[in-house]
């Protein structure tokens, strides 16, 4: 691994303090990775962009998918995760997943969340698509996700692990022998910290989330920019398989215009019985697919498309009536009040809803232990590639994942740790250099982006979309490098530019990865190419960046992921 030297345009680290492991994000996997490496004895900071509590796994609806059922099983689930991701899975990888989940929800409980139960005390479980079990623990009827981030940032607080909120990481440090070394961060506001510092670190564990703000229209909270895959690029790591980004089939339809984060219409509205239907009160699933509106996301998200393009539609509805007001209440209070707030009473009426933006099946290669490419430096969450997901992720796979992942993380870094004896001294970082300096984007490029990926490369892509995509990202890409180069001129370094900086990078590697792939494969759907080709394309697309700025993409040789060292 060569590091790209390239780094983003901030001023120098004003302030810095020492750790044994810096974990950047507050989400279950990076509060998860944090409790663990705390436990082992290790020194452990959290960075995070904004408040502990306010990322993705908050807004999680559905939850988290185990084989705790009676007559469930980890192979079982493991079938249904391969199934789901149409052939690109990393079978040891799931198989992982599957056989330590179970385990691992538990002592999340043991951490202090509460799930739903049955009234005889037992977890009450329940089905979402492409599971033929129901095996979805949840909390609250559909607050799932604000219940783990509750009993976490509860953990990390009675703990007292050192956080540092409201805080944009920049870069990776690395010392003279490209070693992780900590990161270079931004805090916004006044506190103990403010400004450009940095934390020194011999382990870096990168949790950062999604990058759904790419696109106009997504479920992800508007933090969710890919900083964490945009800073591993810029440190040499690679990354894969970002072009399968999923689109959640039931998202609420506010209108044409509507961009950022939209309500989710979670699909355990489905697994209760709801119905999709068209504008005539149609049901256009059935028949389609064994599961009907269970099927995976991927493939009821292009039935809702087809029909909306069939009917010149800007949206489908989901009926979900018969549940009535009870059930409304007691199973799915949180959409309830969200559809209400936008003048939708699902109880009385059919949800207009859309696919949009949802989650990202690809991120930062790593290997079974959450290693990058880059030596100690560590992913987990969505901001990963552990191969888990394959071309599609299987519903409330997510949760489980950055559980898992995040504690096979904490063990290595504690095993590396005790291999290497007690840490005597932080590695000296290299300083950054004065050039290549990225050059940053101006504020409002974030919106032209967003229109940018969601005409060229959302549910719907071709080669003529994609590359209308490309030249418009490449452009401005060039646009930004001349500005500096000729003139020495780059937007004034903040978070609002850094954020556009980091959406431009991942989507010019998005772009990049979908116009190499040829086929249609799980949340991939090219029009031009509407089959699956296993022979040409039953493989990964890794992406680096080179010291030029420029992306080196590449085809694995085979669907099995080459070794991370």
């Amino acid at each position: 691994m060569t590091s790209t030297g390239i780094r983003l345009h901030a001023p120098a680290p004003g302030w810095a303090i020492e750790a044994d492991v810096v974990v950047v994000g507050s989400g279950v996997a990076g509060l998860t990775a944090a409790l663990r490496c705390e436990a082992a004895g290790l020194t452990t900071v959290v960075v995070t962009k904004a408040r502990l509590d306010d990322g993705s796994t908050r807004w999680a609806q559905g939850g988290i998918a185990a084989a705790l059922g009676e007559g469930d099983t980890p192979e079982q689930h493991l079938d249904d995760t391969l199934v789901a991701g149409a052939g690109l899975c990393d079978e040891e990888a799931v198989r992982l997943l599957v056989t330590e989940g179970p385990d691992a929800v538990r002592r999340l409980i043991a951490t202090g969340a509460h799930f739903d139960e049955s009234a005889e005390g037992a977890l009450e479980l329940t089905r979402e698509g492409g599971h033929h079990r129901r095996r979805i623990v949840h909390a609250g009827g559909d607050a799932t996700g604000a219940e783990i981030s509750r009993a976490l940032v509860e953990a990390v607080r009675a703990r007292g692990l050192r956080t540092i909120e409201n805080a944009l990481v920049l870069d990776l440090l690395t010392d003279a022998e490209g070693r992780t070394a900590g990161v270079t961060l931004h805090v916004m506001g006044e506190g103990q910290h403010d400004g450009v510092g940095a934390v020194h670190a011999p382990a870096v564990v990168l949790a950062t989330g999604g990058m759904g703000q790419v696109f106009s229209a997504t479920t992800n909270p508007s933090v969710s920019t890919g900083d964490g895959v945009a800073l591993a690029l810029r440190a040499g790591a690679e990354v894969s398989d970002l072009e399968f980004v999923q689109f959640h089939p039931t998202v609420l339809f506010l209108g044409p215009d509507a961009e950022g984060q939209q309500p989710l219409v979670s699909e355990a509205v489905r697994g209760e019985g709801a119905h999709l239907v068209d504008g005539d009160g149609v049901r256009f699933m059935a028949g389609q697919h064994e599961l009907a509106e269970l099927a995976p996301r991927d493939i009821v998200a292009k039935a809702i498309t087809r029909r909306m393009l069939e009917q010149d539609a800007e949206h489908m509805f989901l009926d979900a009536r018969h549940f009535g007001a009870e059930m409304w209440e007691h199973r799915f209070p949180t959409i309830l009040a969200a559809c209400r707030a936008n003048g939708i009473d699902p109880v009385t009426e059919p949800i207009p809803i859309a696919p949009a933006a949802h989650h990202a099946s690809g991120g930062v290669r790593t290997d079974a232990h959450g290693r990058t490419t880059v030596p100690g430096l560590y992913a987990c969450g969505e901001c990963a590639c552990t191969g888990v997901h394959g071309a599609n992720r299987l519903a409330s796979n997510s949760l489980l994942e950055g559980l898992v992942y995040a504690e096979r993380i904490a063990a290595d870094i504690a095993a590396e740790r005790a291999a290497h004896g007690p840490r005597t001294r932080v590695p000296a970082p290299v300083p950054h250099p004065e050039q290549p300096a990225h050059p940053l984007l101006a504020p409002e490029t974030r919106f032209a982006i967003q229109r940018i990926m969601s005409e060229g490369a959302g549910v719907l892509r071709s080669a003529a979309s994609l590359s209308r995509a490309a030249d418009q990202l490449q452009r401005l890409h060039t646009e930004a490098r001349e500005a500096l180069t000729e003139q020495g001129k780059t937007a004034e370094p903040g978070v609002d530019t850094w954020e556009a900086t980091n959406l431009l990078c991942v989507a010019r590697v998005l772009v990049a990865a979908a116009r190499l792939r040829e086929e249609t494969r799980g949340c991939h759907w090219r029009e031009d190419h509407a089959e699956r080709d296993d022979a040409n394309w039953r493989r990964h697309i890794v992406v680096r960046l080179d010291p030029d700025r420029s992306l080196a993409v590449r085809p694995t040789d085979t669907a099995d992921f080459p070794p991370t060292r």
